[in-house]
């Protein structure tokens, strides 16, 4: 018995081999605990922008599952250090080593800083009696250590489909790599959802998130507080309770306490959430920034504008020529399908049952309709790959996505913008690399907060691209390949809205963060051009007629004179 509780002891049982010491397995929570840039979890203020993007893009698609029109509350609410400390049951210190802090000041340094902002107060009063513009004062430095963090509470609370009960801890303490080999139209750009939320605030807080759920059948409110063991990449659940619900509602609640920066990206975020109503204007969206300084509070209300929405996304089998090496393995592992005859015909689309005999018999003698697909060998894999990238299929239909809609487009324009004229227009389904997409452009001119020259607004799936813009096919297009003179549109003076919105089963994003679309996708890159054209001559007539109204009403004027 004294064994057992030995560690020692009990290690010699089973000896570790050089390459099991030297290989250590990391979880799928690790990996993205571990390189959570790639995620857009960069820094603490991408952090708390993403942690937002994340929840209101479940929450949409929750609503929308069950063709709820969307209504979104998201607050984010700044929590003072003393608070925080309060929360993880720690005592604040007082400082008793000084000089061991980063912001630690000299005397002579402290006297020269106070005497530099004593003298930019007295130069700002005299501005202000002189009846000058009066700058703002700039934030003293060494106001903050560098290891002094901010906190946020971020709060989503939606009116979507919820979660069956027993299902939450794994749907959020749970990182799973994908097990669906089907294809969808789908706004997460990596499918973790609020999942990194919650690694982020395991790492920068500690502190556990909070998700209160219900559906339409259900009579209760499942409360589930929770963390997740990075290492084993499964859920620790600190409670999970059903509670009254008393008021019938459905939908989710989140809440998670992570380190951010609201500075630094609260315009990122105000511009976020304001892209999101243009492109969902369907949607009924308040967000908040509450703060202990009243002055930086923050409440808008972003309301819905119409009833109508766009279907939701159909799931749709792989394209022959889309598919590479690695899937068609997976696809044959996951079959139901015996044969070969039947694995072309049901796990791809636009094969049917003749044409699937036509590429069996070019495949080679040693290939029939009949044979086992889970006998082929990794070399007859291989054939079938070669076929698929040389045989002529017919084009997917765009029958799959899930438009914005040219509606839902101007209507967004025209709510959020307020322009003097709008033109939209929505292309037909077109296809690269046997994924269909389909364009969707607006050019506004004119209206409220937009400046002078091109505003671009850029949209993938249904959602606000904010990031790395100067390299993403709109920017380029609308920079480059447009010649706004030949439209009557002054490309400096003006002031342009332009907007493209792009939806496919496979975006084709670049960069680690998947924050722009590039301009290598040549039918991409044709498509949006045409889309951003087809408007222009729209614009162009309107103004046409605009200065033909006005050359007549200056005759009639000079003839009355």
């Amino acid at each position: 018995m004294g064994n057992d509780g030995d560690p020692k002891k009990r290690k010699s049982k089973s000896p570790k081999t050089p390459n099991e010491s030297a290989l250590k397995q990391k979880s799928p929570a690790e990996f993205f605990a571990e390189n959570k840039n790639i995620a857009g979890f960069d820094n603490p203020g991408k952090s708390l922008y993403t942690t937002v993007r994340e929840l209101v893009e479940n929450s949409l698609d929750s609503a929308e599952s069950i063709s709820e029109l969307p209504v979104v509350e998201i607050t984010i609410e700044e929590i003072g250090k003393s608070k925080f400390n309060s929360m993880i049951g720690l005592v604040d210190r007082e400082r008793v080593d000084t000089k061991l802090y980063d912001d630690y000041e000299t005397e002579k340094a402290r006297e020269r800083r106070l005497a530099k902002e004593a003298r930019a107060q007295e130069l700002q009063a005299k501005n202000a009696a002189l009846g000058k513009k009066v700058k703002e004062p700039s934030a003293t430095k060494g106001a903050k250590g560098r290891g002094e963090a901010s906190f946020y509470r971020v709060t989503c609370k939606d009116n979507g489909k919820g979660m069956p009960h027993d299902d939450i801890p794994n749907m959020f303490g749970r990182v799973l790599s994908g097990t669906k080999y089907g294809l969808k139209q789908t706004r997460g750009k990596f499918g973790l959802g609020a999942k990194m939320a919650l690694i982020w605030s395991k790492m920068s807080t500690g502190l556990p998130i909070e998700i209160s759920s219900s559906m339409r059948s259900h009579n209760f409110i499942s409360f589930c507080k929770l963390d997740i063991d990075i290492h084993r990449n499964i859920p620790h659940v600190h409670l999970h309770e059903k509670r009254e619900n008393k008021d019938r509602w459905h939908g989710a609640e989140i809440q998670v306490v992570i380190e951010g920066n609201w500075t630094t990206y609260r315009s990122k975020i105000l511009h976020y959430m304001r892209q999101m109503a243009v492109i969902t204007p369907y949607a009924q969206f308040l967000f908040k920034f509450v703060s202990e300084v009243a002055e930086k509070n923050v409440t808008i209300r972003f309301s819905r504008r119409t009833d109508v929405m766009p279907p939701v996304p159909v799931e749709t089998k792989h394209h022959p020529s889309s598919v590479d090496l690695l899937l068609i393995k997976g696809l044959i592992a996951e079959t139901s399908k015996g044969t070969l005859l039947q694995f072309l015909q049901h796990e791809f689309v636009n094969i049917g049952k003749s044409l699937a005999e036509r590429l069996i018999g070019e495949m080679g003698p040693e290939f029939s309709p009949k044979m086992a697909v889970k006998s082929l060998t990794s070399q007859q894999i291989v054939r079938i790959h070669q076929l698929f990238r040389q045989a002529k299929f017919d084009d997917p239909s765009g029958g799959c996505l899930s438009p914005a809609g040219e509606y839902n487009l101007r209507l967004g324009i025209i709510k959020e913008l307020h322009p003097d004229m709008v033109a939209t227009y929505s292309g037909s389904a077109q296809v690269f690399e046997g994924h269909p997409f389909i364009v969707e452009a607006g050019v506004s001119v004119g209206g409220k907060d937009v400046k002078q020259g091109l505003n671009i607004f850029r949209f993938a799936n249904r959602i606000p691209l904010l990031f790395e813009q100067g390299g993403d096919v709109v920017t380029r297009t609308a920079m480059k390949r447009i010649n706004w003179s030949s439209y009557k549109i002054n490309q400096t003076q003006d002031k342009i809205g332009v907007f493209v919105s792009i939806v496919s089963t496979k975006i084709p994003f670049k960069g680690t963060g998947k924050e722009y679309i590039g301009d290598d996708t040549k039918e991409i890159a044709s498509a949006v051009k045409s889309a951003i054209q087809q408007c222009c001559i729209q614009l162009k007539s309107k103004i046409v007629r605009k200065i033909q109204d006005r050359e007549q009403q200056e005759r009639k004027r000079n003839l009355s004179r």
